[in-house]
């Protein structure tokens, strides 16, 4: 492939628990094969939740984590311009339990391709200028319920109540107000989650298209 880009950035938006994780790893697995592995890497936009250790656990648990402002997305803008210039980054890294983010990061190296994947990236317009082509995954709300459900309770250590509750209150009038709204900016949009082999396989041929250009 072409070297003459120094670096692709592919943005994967869409409601939470939409697919955005599952085709993101699917893309970056396979274009491992093409590749050098060092040459590709995933950021999730969950690492640039803001800060909360301040704040005391109530506090930090009724923060809206669905609207814009609990991402601090002027970071996440200055480390991808960073990236692109070929300079290494330190990404911070976010405990979904304690509600704020760790004391420690991921050296994170320049790559050819970097995939994003996050609930609000397509709101953002600096972030949308940053990226060379942008994806929105269209997934029934129902859908994405039930997965969340099951993750949040089984990964994250969360009851079904409180996944409930919080769906009711930010999760689902932030997806309408912020979220599906935004996916007018999309180059791409998915249906049928992260498992349509199909738009898989036409995100894959875009990036390789880019690299090329």
């Amino acid at each position: 492939m072409s070297e003459q880009r120094s670096c692709v950035i592919i943005g994967i938006a869409g409601a939470s628990a939409s697919g955005k994780s599952l085709i993101a790893q699917t893309i970056y697995n396979e274009l491992m094969a093409e590749l050098d592995a060092a040459e590709i890497g995933v950021i999730s936009e969950d690492c640039y939740y803001r800060d909360q250790g301040h704040l005391t656990m109530e506090e930090r648990i009724k923060t809206n984590y669905d609207h814009p402002r609990a991402l601090d997305h002027e970071l996440l803008a200055e480390q991808l311009r960073a990236l692109s210039r070929g300079e290494a980054v330190d990404i911070p890294q976010y405990s979904y339990v304690a509600h704020t983010r760790t004391s420690e990061t991921i050296h994170f190296l320049p790559k050819k391709v970097i995939i994003l994947e996050g609930i609000l990236l397509l709101t953002d317009p600096l972030l949308r200028e940053l990226m060379d082509a942008s994806i929105f995954m269209d997934t029934p709300l129902d859908i994405c319920l039930i997965r969340r459900l099951q993750r949040d309770v089984e990964e994250r250590g969360r009851s079904m109540d409180s996944v409930l509750q919080q769906y009711r209150d930010t999760v689902r009038p932030m997806f309408l107000q912020f979220i599906e709204p935004s996916k007018q900016h999309a180059d791409i949009i998915v249906p049928r989650g992260g498992r349509n082999r199909i738009a898989t396989d036409m995100i894959k041929s875009r990036i390789r298209h880019l690299l090329l250009d």
